[in-house]
């Protein structure tokens, strides 16, 4: 099946996805772009650039895709590359699965760094996820429909929506054979964390036996140095809407306690 068989092309159609080193459209690094260069005519063209992000790639990351800080040490900074992932963008509308709320921005966002600017203006996007998102509710309602095939009456009163919702739960477990049976198992598979983290949003999370922030500009930074090094910065996590456990562990030190106390015996180092 060729997308052009369906959807008429005025020019070439890029469609791209990014790995990187974590979620963060702003903070965070490109190290695998790839594109498919899809011609009005249906001819394609590949490119798929490996990128140095110039930081260690964090091992929840590797995890998910699979890339190590090995497997980028030879490749180029972004802004070596930067004039050939232009020209590749140069003249094309513009396709992938999220693009609009995270690729196409982290995009940006490497181009800047690199003192250049993707023209991206005229740019239409098409965006699997907002296509997938619209003709596929994900509400109670469509779940109600999907596993219990019925209709959701009453809709948005509480009891109604309480009741539903019962229901739905009851049918994706006779849906899902591979479901966990108990409370702690599906409670594991609906919250699935990293077992780095210290707190269930991993905020803070252990690496080499060191307490440290996980996100943001003090990505991997060891929370005590920052006692000593910006002490408003763990002020203002402690003030601000975070996890209160992270918050108390970050007090603890603050307050010159040992921070090890907080890290599991297995995560030590």
């Amino acid at each position: 099946m060729r997308l052009t068989d369906h959807l008429t092309l005025e020019r070439p159609l890029a469609v791209f996805d990014i790995e990187s080193t974590g979620t963060n459209r702003k903070t965070d690094r490109i190290i695998d772009l790839a594109i498919l260069k899809i011609m009005p005519d249906g001819t394609e063209e590949t490119y798929q650039f490996r990128v140095n992000p110039g930081r260690p790639i964090p091992e929840e990351s590797s995890r998910i895709h699979g890339i190590s800080d090995a497997d980028v040490a030879e490749a180029p900074p972004f802004k070596d590359i930067a004039p050939e992932v232009e020209r590749v963008f140069e003249g094309c509308d513009l396709g992938g699965f999220s693009v609009i709320f995270y690729d196409i921005p982290m995009l940006q966002e490497e181009f800047i760094r690199a003192g250049m600017r993707l023209d991206i203006d005229q740019a239409r996007v098409i965006d699997a996820q907002r296509i997938f998102h619209r003709q596929e509710p994900r509400n109670l309602t469509a779940a109600l429909r999907f596993y219990c095939d019925e209709n959701l009456e009453d809709a948005h009163t509480a009891m109604a929506d309480t009741r539903a919702t019962a229901q739905v739960i009851a049918g994706q477990f006779l849906r899902y054979d591979d479901l966990p049976q108990d409370l702690d198992g599906i409670d594991a598979y609906c919250n699935a964390r990293d077992p780095s983290w210290l707190d269930k949003r991993g905020r803070l999370k252990v690496r080499k036996g060191k307490v440290v922030i996980n996100f943001g500009k003090y990505q991997d930074k060891v929370v005590a140095d920052l006692v000593h090094k910006d002490i408003q910065y763990l002020q203002w996590f402690v003030r601000s809407d975070f996890p209160r456990e992270a918050q108390a562990i970050v007090e603890s030190i603050m307050q010159g306690e040992d921070p090890e106390k907080w890290i599991p015996e297995d995560l030590r180092a």
